[in-house]
């Protein structure tokens, strides 16, 4: 009996181990939608986050991923990692401060050919204060912040 026990306890511990990592891609808790249903390669292609379409959408790395016309979708189906938005759309600012939140798609920066999303404006604004110093700092806690 107590090793049945004992196995019990196990197994929830190891599931409950298994929920407490969080997705590599944020999408909300009701949504399966990258980047909030933004157009991620509008910020490239016109400067701006635009609103993807239900019209023009695709699956990858298990997300969907909507898209404001048919070029920016077949932009993105051949080079997804081009416009993914680092740090799986979490906020790039709380990356590098060791945690998670949410990234919005209306708070945003491209350094080197990368999208970051930040929180809200206040975060932006620390963000672009240091913001090479902020990426070395995410990128060193990525992907272990994750966990």
């Amino acid at each position: 009996m107590k090793r049945q026990l004992l196995l019990i306890t196990f197994a929830l511990f190891v599931s409950a181990s298994a929920w407490a990592s969080e997705p590599a891609v944020y999408t909300g808790l009701l949504s399966n939608t990258g980047a909030g249903g933004y157009d991620t390669v509008s910020y490239f292609q016109t400067g701006k986050p635009t609103k993807g379409s239900r019209e023009y959408t695709t699956e990858h790395l298990g997300v969907t991923w909507r898209f404001s016309s048919a070029e920016n979708l077949a932009r993105f189906e051949a080079n997804p990692e081009r416009y993914l938005p680092v740090y799986g759309g979490y906020c790039a600012w709380a990356v590098a401060q060791g945690y998670l939140a949410k990234g919005d798609p209306e708070h945003w920066a491209i350094r080197d050919g990368r999208l970051y999303l930040n929180y809200n404006q206040s975060v932006q604004y620390r963000w672009l204060k240091n913001t090479e110093g902020f990426i070395r700092q995410a990128d060193a806690n990525w992907p272990k912040v994750l966990e």
